[in-house]
């Protein structure tokens, strides 16, 4: 089985505080790029060394050159636009900041055409500076019809969302394609638009928007194996991840996978699936017997939205009763999500970060040796 990586983790990381001050520097023009690369080269490399003192498995940049998990696109591609109107209000639940987030107002108001890779940069530095196996992360193409398709101006270059959906696939299976051949041996889809299908009253805002929610999972499914296809080689772990939002410790979603599960972790065309089970909002571990045999579920248990320390008696308690429904050497470990999906980050410390993370090898090692 490619890559057990029994303790895993999302890939976003806290922000440092200079590499916050950099970047806000950068956005006023007070430094430059070659400024902001210099410390966001320096924070990677701290970033990596404490990763490698945890014990993690597999590396990752914290997503440090990034404003957010899924911004790499709109900034390798002409076509996108400012928009004075959102392109999405997505009502969030929690702790952090305003509940109601307006999104993004960068829309697509042009044909797409690729300026430059994704992650070329982040994945050259990877391979010269980390100290073992790293993942790179990529966005899911399901993301972008939902939050960069606005009526009356996208639909001038792509009459459906689904037109624009299916260009996006290109551009990503491009770049997914070109990290394999630079030999990254583990890529991360990062989805969390699945969430909308397991959530009463998001399957009913898709209905009330004239879209059946079931024809859109077979057609985000179909999306995401697209991206991935030609992608399977020795060496290289495909994984995906879901979760319900994460966005200073917010949330957006509820849901068990049972709506999605049979569907998903049977046709997806991943070796991991990394899952949300942090908290009463994703259910039960029942729909985890629609698992393929060679497939494994890393259960995101620990939470990044959390301050608090989870037990080691209480995640061991957790993985025993998923082992109901997945064989244990098919399982593995992780937090439920990024600890900063977005520059802002969840409400905790740097320091109570790399416990958590420390938590997860430790209980790994007690697992699985």
């Amino acid at each position: 089985m490619e890559g057990a990586y029994r303790a895993d983790h999302i890939g976003s990381l806290l922000r440092p505080a200079k590499l916050k001050e950099a970047r806000s520097a950068f956005r006023s023009g007070a430094i430059g790029r070659r400024q902001l690369k210099a410390v966001e080269d320096r924070a990677i490399q701290l970033a990596l060394e404490h990763q490698r003192q945890t014990g993690i498995e597999v590396f990752s940049d914290g997503e440090f050159r990034r404003s957010s998990f899924q911004n790499d696109l709109a900034e390798s591609v002409e076509g996108y636009v400012e928009s004075e109107a959102p392109s999405v209000v997505r009502v969030w639940q929690g702790p952090g900041g305003d509940p109601q987030e307006q999104g993004t107002h960068l829309v697509v108001g042009g044909k797409l055409r690729p300026k430059r890779r994704l992650t070329a940069e982040q994945t050259a530095f990877l391979n010269d500076h980390a100290p073992g196996p790293f993942k790179m992360t990529l966005p899911s193409a399901n993301q972008f019809p939902a939050i960069s398709y606005q009526e009356g101006l996208t639909n001038k270059f792509y009459p459906t969302r689904s037109d624009l959906l299916w260009e996006i696939v290109g551009i990503l299976k491009a770049e997914v394609r070109a990290l394999v051949n630079e030999g990254v041996s583990y890529i991360q889809i990062d989805a969390p638009r699945y969430s909308y299908f397991v959530d009463p009253k998001w399957r009913q805002q898709l209905r009330d928007m004239g879209q059946d929610p079931d024809d859109l999972l077979r057609e985000a499914i179909r999306a995401d194996n697209a991206c991935l296809e030609g992608a399977n080689r020795d060496g290289t772990t495909l994984a995906i991840h879901i979760c319900r939002g994460n966005n200073q410790s917010k949330w957006y979603a509820e849901g068990g996978y049972e709506p999605i599960a049979e569907a998903l972790f049977g046709s997806l065309n991943v070796d991991r699936f990394l899952l949300e089970y942090d908290t009463e909002r994703a259910g039960t571990f029942e729909p985890l017997r629609f698992i393929p045999k060679n497939k494994m579920a890393v259960l995101g248990l620990v939470s990044t939205k959390d301050p608090t320390l989870e037990t080691a008696d209480e995640l061991l308690r957790r993985i025993d009763e998923a082992s109901k429904y997945v064989a244990l050497e098919r399982l593995a470990l992780s937090p439920q999500c990024g600890f900063a999906s977005t520059e802002a980050g969840n409400l905790l410390t740097e320091d109570q970060q790399w416990r958590k993370l420390e938590r997860v090898v430790e209980v790994a090692r007690r697992v699985w040796g």
